[in-house]
C-alpha cells in the first residue's frame, strides 16, 4: 500500500493542480505554454480503447545470451504527423522488453519526406528529444564493388535505386548482388529493381539484363529473365497489331468519306488518323456511310 509519503503530494496536486505549475515554472526554469486553467485528467497512462503499436522491424544486436543494444528500422513514405507520437512509444516499449540501449532508425525514399523525419521530437522533458537517425537517397551508399554487392544486396539494390542513373557500374554490382541470391529472393528483389527504376537507368537495367554475356548464377534466374524478355516481346507484338489495326481501320473511315465524295479537311483526317480506339474507330466508321459532312462522324 502507498505510504503517506507517496499520497500527500499525490493529494497536493489533487486539491490544487496550479500547485504543479508553479513548480514547474519557479523551480525548474519551465517555460510553459499559455492556458486558461489546469484541472485533473486521468491518471491512467493507458488509452481508454486499447491500441497496439507495431514498429516495421527490430534488430537486436546481441552479446552471448545478451542484447546489448536494439535498433527499430521504419520505412516512412511521407509525412505522418502520428510518428513523431509513436516513434517514442515504440523506443520506450523496445528499452523496457529488451533492456538495452535503443536507436531509431527511418528509410525514406525522398529527400523531401527525409527532411521532415530528421526534425527533432521534443518529449517535453528537459533533456528528452529524439533525434531519429534518417536514411534518405542522399544518404545511401554508392555501390560499384561486386564483392559487396554479394555480400549485402540490399544494400546494392538501395544504391542503384538512388543512383543507378549515375554510372553503369552501380547497377552491374546490383545484378551480380542479386545473382547471389537465392531463388525466392531473387524475384523478388529484381521485381522491385525494375518497378523503381526510371528513366536513363531503367533502359541500362534492361540493357544489362538482356545482354547474353551476362551469366546467371541458377537456371531459375535465367528462366525468370527470359520469361519476362518473352512476356515483354508478347506484349510489344500484340502492342504492334492493335496499332496495325487501328491505322488500317483509320484509313478505311478516310477512304469511305473520300469515296462519297465529301470533303475531308487535313485536320479531319489528322483526327481520324491519330486515333487508337478500336471502338470508336467502328463507331466512325458507321457513321461514314450516312453523314452529310466529314466531320459529323465525331457528333
Amino acid at each position: 500500500m502507498p505510504s503517506n509519503a507517496h499520497e500527500i503530494p499525490i493529494e497536493f496536486v489533487k486539491n490544487r493542480p496550479r500547485f504543479v505549475m508553479r513548480l514547474l515554472e519557479d523551480v525548474f526554469d519551465v517555460a510553459l505554454p499559455r492556458y486558461d486553467y489546469a484541472d485533473m485528467a486521468s491518471e491512467n497512462c493507458t488509452k481508454f480503447k486499447t491500441a497496439n503499436f507495431y514498429s516495421d522491424r527490430v534488430v537486436a544486436l546481441r552479446r552471448g545470451s545478451r542484447v546489448c543494444m536494439a535498433v527499430i528500422a521504419e520505412v516512412q513514405r511521407r509525412r505522418d504527423k502520428r510518428k513523431r507520437y509513436s516513434w517514442p512509444v515504440y523506443l520506450a516499449t523496445v528499452h523496457e522488453n529488451l533492456k538495452c540501449p535503443v536507436l531509431l532508425l527511418v528509410f525514406c525514399p525522398d529527400e523531401k519526406t527525409a527532411v521532415w523525419a530528421r526534425k527533432p521530437i521534443e518529449l517535453g522533458q528537459p533533456g528528452m528529444r529524439l533525434v531519429p537517425f534518417v536514411v534518405g537517397p542522399d544518404q545511401i551508399p554508392v555501390v560499384v564493388s561486386v564483392e559487396e554487392a554479394r555480400e549485402l544486396p540490399e544494400l546494392a539494390v538501395l544504391s542503384a535505386l538512388a543512383h543507378g542513373g549515375e554510372e553503369e557500374k552501380i547497377l552491374v554490382a546490383c545484378a551480380e548482388g542479386l545473382n547471389a541470391l537465392g531463388d525466392e529472393e531473387f524475384s523478388v528483389y529484381h521485381e522491385y529493381v525494375v518497378s523503381a527504376l526510371t528513366g536513363a537507368a531503367r533502359e541500362n537495367w534492361d540493357a544489362l539484363m538482356a545482354d547474353p554475356t551476362f551469366t546467371y548464377r541458377s537456371d531459375f534466374a535465367r528462366r525468370y529473365i527470359n520469361e519476362g524478355k518473352a512476356e515483354a516481346k508478347a506484349e510489344a507484338r500484340a502492342e504492334a497489331k492493335a496499332e496495325a489495326r487501328a491505322e488500317a481501320k483509320a484509313e478505311a473511315v478516310v477512304a469511305v468519306l473520300g469515296h462519297r465524295g465529301l470533303h475531308v479537311s487535313g485536320e479531319v483526317e489528322g483526327r481520324i488518323t491519330a486515333c487508337t480506339d478500336l471502338d470508336r474507330l467502328d463507331t466512325w466508321m458507321e457513321r461514314a456511310f450516312s453523314v452529310d459532312a466529314a466531320e459529323d462522324i465525331f457528333d
